[in-house]
């Protein structure tokens, strides 16, 4: 959305009360959600019930489909990811089951000629730019078969540090204006990362020098146990970018149709020189903050049940076949797909090798370093050690 379309200055905050300080995680975000749909303020193109509310953002059908296929293929990354850390098969892994809209509807906006810079949590949007799935599964294996991207796709590392990819995105950003290209950056960051100083510093250095930057802020409702609502009194997380110049939007991180179109006008706003965007997409960590997390400490599943009925597959699904663009059948042609396609690829990442100790030194200089040289001989000398160890405990 331009910057016309958002009201013309921000609205006070109301006072926090006893009430609204003590009101569960999941009734602040709730209702911060439902303020905003009712206001306007958050730009919405399907309903939580998949009806239609702005004809003017629906994409062509083909768009749709494509968005639909690429959430499926997202939740069923997610889901099979819970299955496989139970199974000892895959590391710990930050879910994103009910943000597929958020992450989908952004990544699509791109092609592979632009950067993409994800946060732990973003691995939904990292394979809808066209990160394979087994070199994924080998990130979150801790293999170093996931250590490095492909040559042809400009995705960083899940980045763990909080923040650090943002000023690092609008590095890349101006790299590529300087080249002569019209590729952009994409950064995400959560609702508790937007209280970091790289967040700030990110925007006010791609707002000064015009950077072509695209910035989604994913309001979740949590950093990690900690509730928006506690971590800040800004009720929209949108108009941050006032302060920097810069066009902010704030969306229904639900609604993949929504999230799509504004991210879309965002990416060509800063392909034709028009500058960095902050996009807030407003949606809901429904999952744990990873699958080793204990949520029940900090919240009880009844909080979270009233996100279900927002569900961004559902809704798309819902929107889909009352439209006549998906029938029953063809939807079951389209997960068993999705289904085979996965099996293949975790059977790819089965078949690795596994990593040599050595080998986590390998890939942190191109040419490495004394120091690095000299740890390597420590950890292969240990390591050929224990092997000797072993091998005479089992002669004996």
């Amino acid at each position: 959305m331009t910057p016309d379309t958002r009201p013309a200055a921000p609205q006070p905050h109301a006072p926090a009360t006893e009430s609204q300080d003590t009101a569960p995680g999941y009734a602040a975000a709730q209702a911060a959600y439902d303020a905003a749909q009712d206001s306007g303020d958050m730009v919405q193109c399907l309903a939580p019930d998949g009806t239609v509310v702005r004809e003017d953002l629906l994409p062509e059908p083909a768009t749709r489909l494509e968005l639909y296929r690429q959430m499926r293929r997202a939740r069923h990354f997610d889901e099979r990811g819970w299955v496989l850390y139970r199974q000892g098969r895959l590391g710990v892994f930050p879910p994103f089951g009910g943000m597929e809209a958020s992450q989908v509807g952004t990544a699509a906006a791109l092609t592979k000629d632009d950067w993409l810079f994800p946060t732990y949590r973003d691995t939904g949007a990292a394979l809808t730019l066209g990160l394979p799935i087994a070199r994924t599964l080998a990130y979150w294996r801790t293999s170093p078969h996931g250590w490095h991207m492909p040559a042809d796709l400009k995705v960083l590392p899940f980045y763990i540090p909080i923040a650090t990819q943002y000023p690092q995105a609008v590095g890349a950003a101006l790299a590529e204006r300087r080249q002569g290209t019209r590729n952009v950056a994409m950064a995400f960051i959560g609702d508790g990362g937007s209280s970091e100083g790289d967040f700030h510093e990110a925007l006010n250095f791609a707002g000064a020098l015009n950077a072509p930057c695209v910035f989604i802020l994913q309001n979740n409702g949590w950093a990690i146990s900690v509730p928006t609502r506690a971590q800040t009194r800004a009720t929209d997380l949108s108009r941050r970018a006032d302060g920097y110049g810069i066009p902010g939007v704030r969306v229904d991180g639900n609604d993949a149709l929504a999230t799509y179109h504004v991210t879309r006008e965002a990416v060509e706003r800063a392909r034709s020189g028009g500058g960095p965007t902050l996009i807030e997409t407003v949606t809901y960590r429904v999952k744990p903050h990873t699958v080793a997390d204990d949520p029940s400490r900090y919240r009880s599943e009844a909080d979270t049940a009233g996100w279900d009925a927002k569900d961004p597959v559902t809704r798309l699904r819902t929107h889909l076949l009352n439209a006549g663009l998906m029938t029953e059948a063809s939807e079951a042609d389209l997960l068993a797909e999705i289904a085979t396609e996965f099996e293949a690829a975790l059977a790819e990442a089965d078949s690795y090798p596994e990593p040599t100790p050595a080998e986590i030194l390998d890939h942190v200089f191109a040419e490495p370093t004394p120091q690095l040289q000299k740890q390597r001989a420590e950890i292969l000398a240990e390591h050929t050690a224990q092997d000797s160890a072993q091998n005479s405990k089992e002669q004996a």
